[in-house]
């Protein structure tokens, strides 16, 4: 997905959380890739602590510098004290299984896990706290990252995103881990619905990661969240499990394919409303704060 971003009033608006982002390099299978760090100001505070980590994958046809000026979430990161790293994908696309050979395409899987280990020896991280979201077809990658390397990433949430049908084709037996999908009723660029042959509904990727985190006992029925006046999409969460390994899907009533609370520069593009009722950021943190890698 391709969000044309006014990246100069982006800038002007956060400014001081861009300053303290840098652009890192790494070489990954003869092939030179680039991504984004953020460290918040605690980080350089409290010298002995070692922080968490949030990979935010872009959709399809940005760049990683959009994702962060769109996405906004350095502002939670300094809120909650936590890095953000946003990776590069090769030729603005993430390994998904579909669009691309699940097996043979782009080894984006291998670089992630190059990233984090470099990370580890780079920064002060906490390795049982590394969480991952994404949006579109980041979203997909971030699911894709749950069912290959869960024990590295604790929790993943997605936007715009559901569980990608080869990544269930491939992986039989995948490990426990925290997901939570926040999905637009109205997206019509990744359907809510599902797509046969490329992805899984949203009440179908719920409950094939219910049964994969052992979750038995019957669907429950969603609560409403609360609105924000003059915002007439309506908000539902349906969550089950432990703290350890919950499952959670907040679907937005007439939603499109944004990131709830980001600002809307979707207006005359065709991919729907943005809900200013939900902070996204504030949501996957919340949820990320439960996990921890075993």
């Amino acid at each position: 997905m391709k969000i044309v971003v006014s990246l100069l009033l982006l800038l002007a608006a956060c400014l001081p959380a861009v300053a303290l982002a840098q652009v890192h390099t790494l070489q990954h299978k003869d092939i030179k890739r680039r991504y984004i760090v953020y460290v918040p100001p605690a980080y350089h505070s409290a010298p002995q602590q070692a922080l968490p980590v949030v990979f935010n994958f872009h959709g399809g046809g940005m760049s990683m510098a959009e994702q962060m000026l769109y996405t906004q979430m350095n502002r939670a990161a300094d809120r909650h004290g936590f890095i953000v790293v946003y990776p590069q994908g090769v030729k603005q696309d993430w390994n998904v299984g579909f669009g691309m050979d699940y097996l043979t395409g782009t080894d984006d899987v291998g670089f992630t896990q190059a990233v984090l280990d470099k990370l580890k020896h780079d920064y002060r991280i906490d390795g049982q706290r590394v969480y991952a979201t994404g949006l579109s077809r980041g979203g997909f990658f971030a699911l894709r990252l749950a069912a290959e390397l869960p024990q590295q990433f604790a929790a993943v949430a997605s936007v715009g995103a559901t569980m990608p049908e080869p990544v269930v084709n491939h992986h039989a037996d995948p490990h426990k881990v925290g997901v939570l999908l926040i999905h637009g009723t109205a997206d019509q660029v990744v359907l809510y619905q599902g797509k046969a042959g490329d992805y899984l509904s949203a009440d179908e990727t719920w409950r094939y990661w219910a049964r994969v985190n052992g979750i038995t006992s019957a669907m429950p029925p969603p609560r409403l969240l609360p609105g924000m006046a003059g915002d007439d999409l309506k908000l539902s969460m349906l969550e089950q499990g432990s703290g350890q390994h919950s499952v959670a899907l907040i679907a937005i009533d007439g939603g499109g394919h944004t990131w709830p609370g980001a600002d809307a520069f979707n207006i005359g593009l065709p991919i729907g409303k943005t809900s200013r009722s939900l902070d996204a950021n504030e949501v996957m943190w919340a949820f990320f704060s439960r996990h921890r890698a075993n």
